[in-house]
């Protein structure tokens, strides 16, 4: 009797079935990363000094409801071919953003 399975294969397809066929675009999709980092790190930058204007516990709060609200959105599509570029390079922005922000903060 014969019970083996057969292998997983690695990377996994992911939830949505995509294959991995063709060969990573990765010029192309680190151009996306940097420039989606470049935009997100911006609009975190200027949205988050908007606020902190106002109050700074108001900025701290503000960003890590819309981080927790995106979160879930942004794991399922992680295995997305072209998603998953734009998905690190939001990842990578608001990271950029958050440390530009502290670092203004601390230098005031």
């Amino acid at each position: 009797m014969n019970t083996r399975t057969a292998p997983v294969t690695y990377p996994p397809d992911g939830p949505y079935g995509y294959g991995y066929s063709e060969p990573t675009p990765w010029a192309a999709g680190i151009t996306v990363v940097v420039m989606v980092a470049a935009l997100t790190a911006c609009g975190v930058y200027a949205f988050g000094a908007a606020l902190a204007d106002v109050h700074p516990v108001l900025a701290v709060v503000v960003n890590a409801i819309a981080v927790g609200g995106a979160a879930p959105t942004a794991w399922r599509w992680r295995f997305a071919p072209v998603t998953r570029w734009v998905i690190v390079g939001l990842a990578a922005g608001v990271l950029l953003g958050w440390l530009a922000l502290l670092a203004v903060g601390m230098a005031s």
